[in-house]
């Protein structure tokens, strides 16, 4: 990965790529590919964030959302539906966290882990119908169990919820279809104590 991602990324994220989704992005979207390495690499976990409850949305789920809001992405919802001999059925789409010129990207830090396979879902139809040209998650790695569990939060992100470990079988099982994918895993290196 160190040919496609500056070594600071390789080093600090756990990263799955399917399909030539890093060449793709690089090559065919520089400025939304520019956009993702700053996010990586301006990105720190920290306590307090950890610590603090978020609702609807953690704070760390708010923070990468808004970065790259700053930067023109936008949630993003898409009207589709299919016609068959002229009687037309809605097909809708669940909600993009953050889209920008065909790439969307879902940030799954804290959810059931259904949601994995609600984008992966949204990720095959939306490149099916050539809508996305490259889906990309933003997660946590499973190891940061261990910083939860030490902060006295590790039921707050309990087994069933979005992590690594739940993400890559679904994926290896053909999750997303032929929809290239990058997948990127917070990892404890860039856990921040103070």
């Amino acid at each position: 990965m160190e040919d496609k991602f500056p070594e600071y990324i390789s080093g600090k994220y756990e990263i799955i790529e399917v399909r030539h989704a890093a060449a793709i992005l690089k090559l065919d979207f520089p400025n939304e590919y520019q956009d993702i390495i700053n996010l990586l690499t301006s990105f720190t976990l920290k306590k307090e964030e950890i610590l603090t409850p978020g609702g609807r949305k953690s704070p760390i789920a708010n923070k990468l959302d808004n970065f790259l809001y700053s930067r023109g992405w936008v949630e993003k919802s898409f009207n589709t539906s299919i016609n068959i001999d002229g009687s037309e059925r809605t097909s809708p789409t669940h909600a993009i966290d953050c889209y920008k010129n065909k790439i969307a990207l879902d940030i799954e830090w804290n959810n059931k882990d259904p949601f994995f396979d609600r984008d992966l879902n949204n990720y095959r139809l939306l490149f099916d119908l050539k809508a996305i040209s490259v889906g990309v998650i933003i997660t946590r790695s499973s190891e940061l169990q261990e910083i939860f569990s030490t902060l006295g939060k590790g039921s707050s992100y309990g087994a069933s919820t979005t992590h690594m470990n739940k993400l890559k079988p679904r994926i290896e099982g053909g999750g997303g279809g032929g929809c290239p994918l990058l997948v990127f895993g917070i990892t404890k290196k860039l856990y921040e104590e103070n």
